[in-house]
Formats: structure tokens, C-alpha cells, sequence
């Protein structure tokens, strides 16, 4: 099912300070910045806002990466949400994405568990979808399976693909996954690539192609269902949640998402923004990720 969620009203004005703010940071990208200085860019970027600070932060460590939970007053710890970021699997971290795991705690009344996974080009394929089912796993076997996976962009496909790895390997799965502009096929087959490359104001489809390049590098292909999980068995999985932009250039991924997740009998609920670009939810002056986390908070405490 599809859903289309119109802009609210008092947009406008924020989106423009989204896309000033946008600008000024890629432009800093493309200027020569060596790839340690980009992602500490990209840290400050997205942190750039409060991002609920009355939420508690409690980093630590868990199957060997570093990890931190987010933890909102009055939250329940009992249920946790596992939240892969994004980042083209090249860039992101806890503390790029710490003021929307803050934010989502604080929506969702629940705990959110993030963690850092291994980087290309220094960690290829498939060393970020081990780390992830490593912490899956770990969690699985201490008893504490999160209620939901969550996650944004590249992460999004980390967040499906530890669900269908967990399905395969017999472990118990979470009640949802909850997926943000999901990145799912490394093929780029979808008409939103070419339709959308001028109106998504965060992400272009050359930038996309070079980091799924780096990240496969010369022995995977972008087709393999190990890095792309749209094109794998769909089958058996929890019910899903989209949320994507209009504008957002990965849209197509969503549908096709949609599409081959209820032609094996899987449940996809996608809600699309109008005039929202990629993942929009990490810019917390949007109203627009208000409403989009406030969503996903009520369909939570649903499960």
C-alpha cells in the first residue's frame, strides 16, 4: 500500500535553510576534503541540531563494535529498537546519527540501540552485513531480540538484509522493520535514478554509483542479494514501514520493495513525502521528520 503525505504548510521556509545548509556541505565535499575529513564533515553536519538532549546517551560495546543506547525519560529499556545508519557504507557513525536516534527514542517512547559498522573502501563487501548480523545475533542469543530494525539509506538495506539473514540462519525476528529512504538495490535499476537525479537535493545517482563501486569492489556485483536485499527471497519477513521522499532519488527502491514483498505474502506499508529529498528525517528543522518519526512512534507502539 501507498501512501502519499503532502508538504505541511510551514515547510518552506525550513527546507530552504535545509538546502542552504546542504549546499554549503557538499560543496565543502567536492573541494578536495581527504575521505577521514569528509566524514568528520559529515558528523558535524547531521549533529548539527539539539536532537532531544534530554535523552540519555550510554555508549559501550557490543560483538566487538562500538554501540550506544539512546534512552528518552520515561522510555521503556525493555523494548529496543536496532537502528543500521547510513552513509553509502563509506561515511556515518553513532555520532553522525545520534540526533535521530535521539529524536526516535524520544518518539517512540523506546530505547534505541545504534552501533558502527565496519567502512569501505578500508572494509569491503561484506564486512558492514556481517557487522550488523553480528550484532543481531548477539542480541538473539542474549535473550533481548529488538522489537523493530530500523534504518536509513545504506542502512536501510543492512536493516532488511539482517532480517532475511536471521530468517535463513533460524533465529527469532523482530515484530518490524521500520525503513527511511531505504538504498536496497546497488543496481540502480529504478526510474527514480534518472527522474528524480534533479530534484533531490541531497543525493545524486554518480555520487551513489561510486560509493556502491567502492564499496562491492572488483569481486561482488551490485546484483548479488547479499548487497542488494530487494532482490532476494522476501519471503517470511515481519511487516515493513517506508518512509520516503518525494523527491528522493532511491524511491523506486521502496516500490519495487513493495511490489516483490507482497508477491511472496509479506505486508510493506510505504508512505511517501511529497517534495522530501533523501532520508530527510536526519534534518531535524523539517517539520516534515517530525511528523515522519511521530508516524513511525505511533506504528511502534502499535506492535
Amino acid at each position: 500500500m501507498i501512501e502519499p503525505v503532502p508538504c505541511l504548510p510551514d515547510s518552506a521556509e525550513a527546507f530552504g535553510r535545509v538546502r542552504a545548509r546542504i549546499a554549503a556541505a557538499t560543496s565543502a565535499w567536492a573541494a578536495g576534503m581527504s575521505l577521514a575529513e569528509i566524514r568528520a564533515s559529515f558528523e558535524a553536519f547531521l549533529g548539527a541540531g539539539e536532537g532531544a538532549p534530554r535523552v540519555r546517551r550510554t555508549p559501550h560495546r557490543l560483538a566487538g563494535l562500538p554501540a550506544c543506547t539512546f534512552d528518552a525519560p520515561g522510555g521503556e529499556a525493555g523494548r529496543t529498537l536496532l537502528y543500521c545508519h547510513g552513509g553509502g557504507f563509506q561515511i556515518g557513525s553513532v555520532r553522525s546519527h545520534a540526533g535521530l536516534m535521539a529524536r526516535l527514542a524520544e518518539a517512540s517512547g523506546m530505547r534505541v540501540l545504534g552501533f558502527d559498522y565496519r567502512l569501505a573502501p578500508e572494509h569491503r563487501f561484506p564486512a558492514a552485513p556481517d557487522d550488523a548480523f553480528a550484532i543481531y545475533r548477539a542480541l538473539a542469543e542474549a535473550g533481548e531480540v529488538p522489537l523493530a530494525l530500523v534504518g536509513d539509506s545504506a542502512g536501510g538495506g543492512l536493516a532488511l538484509g539482517t532480517v532475511m539473514r536471521a530468517r535463513d540462519a533460524g533465529l527469532p525476528l523482530p515484530k518490524a522493520l521500520v525503513l527511511l529512504s531505504p538504498w536496497l538495490d546497488l543496481t540502480m535499476g529504478g526510474e527514480s535514478y534518472r527522474v528524480l537525479a534533479e530534484k533531490d537535493i541531497f543525493s545524486r545517482p554518480e555520487q551513489l554509483r561510486a560509493m556502491a563501486r567502492t564499496y562491492l569492489g572488483r569481486d561482488h556485483m551490485p546484483a548479488d542479494p547479499a548487497a542488494s536485499p530487494v532482490l532476494g527471497d522476501l519471503s517470511g519477513l515481519p511487516p515493513i514501514l517506508v518512509h520516503a521522499g518525494g523527491h528522493d532519488i532511491t524511491l523506486d527502491d521502496s516500490h519495487l520493495l513493495a511490489d516483490r514483498a507482497a508477491a511472496r505474502g509479506s505486508r510493506v506499508e510505504v508512505e511517501v513525502f511529497e517534495g522530501m529529498c533523501h532520508h530527510f528525517q536526519v534534518f531535524e528543522e523539517l517539520p516534515e521528520a517530525a511528523l515522519s518519526l511521530a508516524r513511525i512512534g505511533a506504528f511502534l507502539r502499535a506492535l
